[in-house]
């Protein structure tokens, strides 16, 4: 992996200048002393090669450690393109289709029912029009929802009373998926993008496919040959010193944190949260980051074919209802495991169309930017402020880049 400054002019540095670089100092710094987060570290690879790697602020909300570079971070929902990935090297290998309905693996989802709402009259469960696929799943096209998104109070109340996110505590992923077939979907399959616990699904039934857990999958085909040596479902004590915190002053901090349970390994007890479940640092996730901007390999190891990296982060939501706007801002799709920029303009930032981003609701995001030969991955700990400060990091990524590789210089 090469190591920032490896090569550039005394100005710049793979088309990034290095005073523009530098400016980003200040503009975390800024979001550090308004309370955004105690403090974050910042990433930015350019044709495979970091071109900035630094931290600011500090690790703990209190504000008297110093935030290390290779600081670990919740990721939240930055756990889904890593599931999805592994979900499409089964699909290479023949093991599923995209086609396929989840119930072949899933008989407890056999009798889900869908929840028509129509104006002006009472809800009713009807069947489902088609069935529920795994490109359902990678889409967020399945109907499944996430409580706190939940279209009606009746299916928020469902959600949470069987702990479907596992909230309240540990739950198997046999249990949660007999009690996800009794509540019903939000939309008919394949008819509206609505963000979700889909991913989670997702995880289990890849358990189900490949006879493995998740965290042995991800070990064996991911994180491990990757040389993620700090992506995992569980810190383990020697490692702790290393976790970074969210603001006290947080209202989300204390509710999100009961829920994540980092530093109980459940294996066994509650399923491995294949939407949310991962921490990892700068530097690890780069890893994962660069082998998808690479087409699917890294370091002369292949992972994904290019022809299926390249139909993962195609748009898999057209003309359908719903967007992942929160999440993104505007002027994206949505593919498998990642938004997809739709065409230049609209978005709130720059980029290029085609571009690929995710971020977690802790404060961590991403952006693949294949067309710029970009990676750009912002690690905080600040989920009230999550959105606020990835589209300020994308602002100041590619306001240091100077050199363009869409137009001339």
């Amino acid at each position: 992996m090469a190591r920032p400054g490896a090569s550039g002019s005394p100005d710049t540095i793979r088309g990034f200048s290095r005073e523009r670089l530098a400016r980003i100092k200040g503009a975390m710094e800024r979001e550090a002393e308004r309370g955004s987060f105690p403090g974050c570290v910042t990433l930015i690879a350019r044709d495979g090669e970091i071109v900035h790697l630094e931290a600011y602020g500090h690790q703990d909300a209190a504000r008297t450690r110093a935030m290390p570079l290779d600081a670990i971070f919740l990721q939240a929902s930055m756990t889904k393109p890593m599931t999805s990935a592994a979900a499409m090297m089964l699909v290479e290998e023949g093991r599923m289709k995209l086609g396929d309905p989840i119930t072949n693996w899933m008989p407890e989802l056999r009798e889900l029912k869908v929840e028509q709402r129509r104006e002006g009259q009472a809800a009713e469960d009807v069947a489902l029009a088609r069935p529920v696929t795994v490109q359902d799943l990678l889409r967020h096209t399945a109907g499944f929802i996430y409580a706190n998104s939940a279209p009606t109070p009746r299916l928020k109340e469902l959600y949470d009373q069987h702990n479907i996110e596992a909230r309240e505590g540990p739950i198997t992923g046999e249990e949660m998926i007999r009690r996800l077939g009794t509540i019903p979907l939000a939309h008919q399959p394949g008819t509206t993008f609505h963000y979700s616990i889909s991913t989670d699904v997702l995880g289990i039934l890849l358990e189900r496919v490949s006879g493995q857990s998740l965290a042995t999958l991800f070990q064996e085909r991911l994180t491990g040959p990757l040389g993620m040596k700090d992506t995992t479902w569980f810190v383990a004590p020697d490692k702790r010193s290393r976790l970074a915190e969210a603001p006290t002053t947080d209202p989300q901090t204390a509710p999100m944190w009961r829920s994540y349970r980092i530093l109980e390994d459940e294996a066994g007890r509650s399923y491995f949260k294949g939407g949310a479940g991962l921490v990892s640092t700068a530097q690890d996730y780069f890893r994962f980051a660069q082998m998808i901007a690479n087409g699917g390999v890294f370091e002369g190891r292949r992972y994904l074919a290019a022809p299926v990296v390249n139909y993962m982060l195609s748009n898999h939501t057209q003309g359908m209802a719903g967007s992942p706007t929160a999440s993104t801002g505007p002027g994206y799709g949505f593919g498998l495991g990642f938004g997809i920029r739709l065409q230049d303009g609209l978005a709130v930032a720059p980029g290029s169309t085609g571009d690929a981003m995710w971020a977690g609701a802790w404060g961590t995001s991403f952006t693949i930017d294949r067309a710029e030969g970009l990676v750009a991955i912002l690690m905080a700990q600040g989920p009230t402020a999550r959105v606020q400060t990835r589209m300020l990091f994308k602002n100041v990524v590619y306001g240091a880049m100077v050199e363009s590789k869409r137009m001339p210089a």
